[in-house]
């Protein structure tokens, strides 16, 4: 039946090609009504030959001076072919012939776009609200949705897609499309009581129990977006999205099993990704299950292996269990696809001081330094590696530098305290000390960490004892 309707179709369309063929060559008794040019004109546009498909208007309309989609259908061929300004010609000829056609419109946004007049076709849109009711409403929000973006008035985009839901409830392409605005937009709360009303309505739409539960998550109510992901996933229990975003939600509330839980259903459900894995891996790391860690990190890393943090955290996992050896090794993987990231320089440091290769510590410490200056944690790390390794004077010179670099931060005055007392310069050593404890005494405690038999100095002592009696430390 299809085949012999499509060879009826086409031998229809012939037929009038050949009838239309005939009129453009003013053969005698040619005539075409309105509908036939309609098919004539689609045929053309279907093939794409854009140029004939305005042929067959002007014909067209010479004979049906008063057709409106004839007209309408002139002004879209002229949309595509970039005539803008000759669209709305047209199409305000067939406005004064039909008002009521939603193309109409449509055709008119799209030429104003075009001549990046965005207001202009919001305002048509806006002003064609008040003609139609029912689907064509809703399609004239979307498009008015979609304008609104196009010109970033963002929060006019979330009132659209709120209006859609006022009149249908379940619209899925709305309820889909206001859970990202309302994080945009940051209007929580008006997304609460929306999906609040749908629900009480249609308590059994799992987009809106989802939507209610974003909205939650966005103003950091975890506990209650816990709960309306739960409905649902209830609702539906192969809702990927919901199950995703609840392992999110306990993750934040360091609820850690459960996450595992919920995002092991994500990976039963949808297809495996590497940020889910590495957030599993995450929420073993916080259990301090570093074995099963790093087997999910690893896992994350077959499926994205430019993601230097992976191999990162890998490396920490191995830290934490005193795995030197390994942590470096994981290291190197990161610092080959960025090698001077202070992060990994500054671990590799620490993880060769903890090896016992001084040299090799200050090396990494140094690239700390020399790429984020200002950070006191790189500063304090080799200015420790200097000290533990009897490099005194250096590690005195440094402390100038750092002091210098990060602003004058008190605890830098402690440690070129240590130094200067380690080079046997106690007055000045003394010095560098009350400066400190007048600025914040609390830093004392990094000095005695550097050096616990420091409190064995009696003039160490009576400093502290002085700044004690004053202020508690």
């Amino acid at each position: 039946m299809s085949s012999y309707n499509y060879r009826q179709n086409r031998e229809e369309i012939q037929e009038l090609l050949h009838q239309y063929d005939n009129l453009k060559s003013g053969k005698s008794h040619s005539f075409l009504e309105e509908d036939a040019f309609e098919k004539i004109i689609d045929y053309f546009d279907e093939i794409e030959d854009l140029s004939k498909a305005l042929e067959a208007t002007e014909f067209a309309i010479e004979r049906y001076p008063y057709s409106s989609s004839l007209l309408l259908k002139r002004a879209d061929l002229l949309i595509a072919t970039k005539r803008y300004k000759e669209a709305l010609h047209w199409l305000q000829q067939a406005e004064m012939l039909d008002n009521s056609d939603i193309n109409l419109y449509i055709l008119k946004t799209d030429a104003y776009l075009a001549l990046d007049k965005q207001e202009k076709a919001a305002a048509v849109l806006e002003a064609a609200l008040d003609y139609f009711d029912g689907e064509e409403k809703l399609e004239l929000l979307f498009e008015l949705a979609d304008v609104y973006d196009d010109y970033e008035n963002f929060d006019k985009v979330f009132d659209c897609l709120k209006m859609i839901l006022e009149i249908d409830p379940n619209n899925e392409e709305a309820l889909y499309k206001i859970c990202f605005w309302t994080d945009f937009t940051g209007r929580n709360e008006e997304g609460i009581r929306l999906h609040q009303d749908i629900i009480d309505q249609f308590p059994y739409n799992e987009l809106a129990w989802f939507n209610l539960a974003a909205s939650y998550q966005g103003i950091k109510l975890y506990e209650k977006a816990i709960d309306a992901y739960l409905y649902a996933v209830a609702i539906d229990e192969k809702f990927d999205y919901a199950w995703r975003n609840m392992g999110d939600a306990y993750l934040r509330l360091r609820r850690y099993k459960e996450a595992i839980e919920a995002l092991q259903k994500v990976l039963e459900l949808a297809r495996p990704e590497d940020v889910i894995y590495e957030a599993i891996g995450h929420c073993y790391d916080k259990s301090h299950n570093y074995a099963q860690a790093r087997f999910h990190y690893r896992k994350a890393t077959h499926l994205n292996q430019d993601n230097s943090q992976l191999y990162y955290k890998i490396a920490c996992t191995y830290m934490n269990e005193g795995i030197w050896e390994s942590a470096v090794k994981n290291l190197e993987t990161a610092m080959r696809i960025y090698k001077s990231q202070p992060e990994y320089n500054l671990a590799m440091g620490q993880c060769y001081m903890e090896m016992g290769k001084v040299e090799m510590a200050v090396q990494y410490f140094g690239n700390v330094v020399r790429t984020k200056p200002k950070n006191i944690y790189g500063w304090l790390e080799l200015l420790k590696c200097l000290y533990k390794t009897n490099c005194f004077e250096e590690g005195a010179e440094y402390v100038d530098h750092a002091l210098e670099m990060t602003g004058q931060k008190t605890v830098f005055f402690f440690y070129k305290s240590a130094f200067l007392l380690a080079l046997g310069k106690s007055k000045e050593a003394v010095i560098q000390l009350e400066t400190g404890m007048a600025k914040n005494p609390k830093h004392v405690k990094k000095l005695v960490d550097l050096n616990p038999s420091i409190l064995q100095n009696q003039l160490i002592v009576d400093v502290i004892a002085k700044f004690k009696r004053n202020k508690s430390i």
